[in-house]
């Protein structure tokens, strides 16, 4: 099940049709130029950044996935990743994304 970040980031590109974007994932419509950015699979990376056709895939239907971030290509998502660790650097002094997001474990 897919859940969204209550203060979704979005890349400026994604920005522009955020609704759109949003409706199409819901109606699990792939994107080739669509990435989402989530909370680690793994505990060695900070974030993870999947394009919209990886999260759509059966495999992640009985998984909750909790989506951070919108971005429109992958250079688009790598700065967004970057601008959402940097921030939570300069705030935290730390990289624990879930503290930061005061997420729990689960989500």
């Amino acid at each position: 099940m897919i859940v969204w970040y209550e203060h979704l980031y979005m890349g400026e590109k994604a920005k522009k049709r955020r609704y759109a974007i949003i409706q199409d994932i819901r109606e699990k419509k792939p994107h080739a130029d669509v990435y989402v950015i989530t909370p680690p699979s793994n505990g060695n990376n900070i974030l993870d950044i999947y394009p919209t056709k990886t999260i759509l895939q059966d495999y992640y239907e009985d998984k909750d996935l909790l989506i951070l971030g919108i971005a429109r290509g992958y250079q688009e998502a790598l700065k967004l990743a970057g601008r959402i660790v940097s921030e939570m650097y300069q705030e935290t002094g730390d990289f624990r994304i879930r503290e930061y997001l005061k997420l729990s474990d689960t989500g």
